[in-house]
């Protein structure tokens, strides 16, 4: 049994396509920065990496993990249990969890702070998120095993508080504990940026993104008083933020934050009032209103996929966050994605990690005090 913190991280993939292996390609090599930061801190006492990835075993042990390589493809893996049972076979009483490429932009002092605090509480969890947590950290409790921990990361801390009784608290929000990369459209933010890691920005330059859309609509955030549209799991922090940084007018329509973690998608219970509006007037006429209302948009198009219980493969989500609309197979997605992109005002696709982390480094973008 180890009383000091110990690193906990999974790493999962199983691509079937070319923009899914560049997914890959990039969280890999953000795991790697990583794993560099962790080991220079020194309450940092073990890290166990969990994979199916064998390119990884190699680099990744040079750089102090040991890692465990299985063969569960990503569909068949639970989250829960792969942690209870490290916790468990290693005796693990400190644990800090982080995906594979969560937070890319950490620092080695925000790494230090987490463990700090663990060390200095009892029957607690810390996390940068309830409802769609990257990264948690929690004293494990003697009863850990009396409860099933969630088959995904998403809820892990609001099981760790509700079930287990473990004081929960959020981490203070900033650059490094809210970027994520999810979705290619955090590639696109974090290859247009200044902020990535040596591994991971040599990743992203090898891909050859087309910036010009983001950059039009950075140039907005950049300019004064311009109206911006903020669309799908919008969270009250990046408001703020944007508010306090940059000059703008913000449009703001949130709705479905949780949907993961409270079990909506699979309950079918996901419903977007931009949803119903686009049945009534047509993705054409949807967008040509928000041309009328914003300079520019980012949207969270997964509420609008829920909504309309569609289910579009990776490839094709990607794609759409990419803006590659030619290339999607599902039709539906095809044709948002297009409009999207006929659009006269620049638009912006991507997932829940758009309208939080990635607004949040484009902000810090702009106004280089407020890397913090």
């Amino acid at each position: 049994m180890t009383d000091g913190v110990s690193a906990v991280i999974f790493e999962g993939s199983q691509p079937k396509s070319d923009v899914e292996e560049a997914m890959v390609r990039v969280r890999q090599a953000a795991l790697l920065d990583n794993l560099e930061k962790i080991s220079q801190v020194p309450c940092l006492e073990r890290i166990y990496l969990s994979t199916n990835r064998p390119e990884l075993v190699e680099p990744a042990s040079r750089l102090g993990a040991e890692v465990f390589l299985n063969s569960i493809v990503p569909e068949k893996f639970h989250y829960g249990q792969a942690l209870q049972a490290i916790i468990r076979d290693h005796g693990l009483t400190k644990v800090f969890c982080l995906n594979g490429a969560g937070s890319p932009l950490i620092t080695v002092e925000e790494l230090n702070m987490v463990c700090q605090k663990l060390l200095s509480r009892e029957r607690f969890v810390y996390t940068n998120n309830t409802q769609s947590v990257d990264l948690v950290a929690f004293t494990v409790p003697p009863d850990l095993d009396r409860v099933e921990l969630p088959a995904m990361d998403n809820s892990l801390a609001l099981t760790l508080r509700d079930q287990l009784d473990l004081e929960m608290e959020l981490m203070p929000h900033s650059l490094g504990l809210l970027f994520d990369i999810d979705t290619p459209s955090d590639l696109l933010v974090l290859g247009a940026g200044p902020f990535a890691g040596p591994r991971t920005r040599a990743a992203i330059d090898s891909l050859g993104l087309d910036y010009s859309t983001l950059e039009q609509a950075k140039v907005i955030l950049g300019d004064e008083y311009e109206d911006v549209a903020l669309v799908g799991r919008v969270g009250a922090p990046i408001i703020g933020r944007l508010n306090a940084i940059l000059k703008l007018r913000l449009r703001v329509f949130s709705e479905e934050r949780g949907m993961k973690s409270l079990g909506r998608i699979e309950a079918n219970e996901v419903i977007s009032l931009l949803g119903l509006l686009i049945d009534h007037v047509g993705l054409d006429m949807f967008f040509s209103y928000l041309a009328m209302v914003a300079r520019c948009a980012f949207i969270d198009s997964r509420v609008l996929i829920h909504h309309y219980r569609h289910y579009p493969s990776d490839r094709d989500r990607f794609l759409s966050d990419l803006g590659l609309w030619e290339e999607i197979i599902h039709p539906w997605l095809r044709d948002f994605t297009k409009a999207a992109m006929d659009c006269p005002i620049p638009v912006i696709l991507g997932g829940h990690s758009l309208v939080s982390g990635s607004l949040w480094a484009l902000c810090s973008e702009l106004d280089p005090g407020a890397l913090k």
